[in-house]
């Protein structure tokens, strides 16, 4: 993973305490910290495909869909949101959360803790970005993508794709913020997010689709897709 020491590491109370400040934005942007109450929490990035798979089906009977593919798209795309979302709003505070040894435990969102808070401090836009890329697709968004391919059959622009879209949403979330913004920007010239799609005047619009427009009955395309005619 790679990591900027710049701003050296965080007392574990300033990442609480950021990671508390930044929940207030909405529910996608939580991670609690603290032990945990030994209910169904696992460790995200080593998710059993088992247990991944169930979700998969979780979520195509929540979207009444017999493709596993879409449900499995879908299902990536909120797991993204979750990690993206309080770790660039936290970074744009100056801390970046480790979230090795991150657990989860599936709900409306997706519940995320951190039992033992660390992270780092960091300056500016430039050092936030490689630390918040080490730590949500190095340690996260790639382990995820792996066990959910290894189910279901996705091609890379799809994940990828996903991975932007989520990114680039949550700016559309809480006050407007220059920091957060220049985060985003920054992340997604990083690869694999690189061409995944532009950030303009109008918001994102990606190159890729995330296969929403399937889910029955008339499901539409988001506002980001690549395949809403142009203008």
């Amino acid at each position: 993973m790679e990591r900027s020491r710049r701003g050296g590491e965080a007392d574990p109370g300033e990442v609480a305490a950021v990671l508390a400040d930044v929940a207030r934005l909405g529910p996608y942007f939580v991670i609690d910290t603290g032990p945990d109450n030994g209910a169904g929490w696992r460790v995200l990035a080593e998710t059993a495909p088992g247990h991944l798979g169930e979700l998969v089906d979780v979520y195509a009977e929540r979207l009444a869909t017999d493709e596993r593919r879409v449900a499995a798209s879908i299902l990536f795309q909120g797991l993204a949101s979750r990690l993206w979302s309080p770790v660039v709003a936290a970074a744009a505070r100056g801390i970046v959360p480790d979230l090795s040894g991150l657990l989860w435990a599936h709900g409306a969102p997706t519940a995320l803790r951190l039992p033992e808070p660390r992270g780092w401090r960091v300056e500016g836009p430039v050092d936030g970005a490689a630390l918040v890329h080490g730590t949500v697709v190095a340690g996260q968004l790639v382990p995820l993508s792996v066990t959910l391919r290894a189910l279901v059959r996705l091609p890379d622009g799809l994940i990828w794709g996903n991975a932007a879209s989520a990114l680039a949403g949550g700016l559309a979330v809480g006050p407007r913020d220059a920091v957060r913004e220049a985060l985003v920007r920054a992340l997604l010239d990083r690869a694999p997010l690189t061409g995944t799609g532009g950030l303009g005047p109008a918001g994102f619009v990606r190159r890729s689709c995330c296969l929403y427009y399937r889910v029955p009955p008339g499901g539409e395309m988001c506002g980001d897709c690549a395949l809403l005619p142009k203008g």
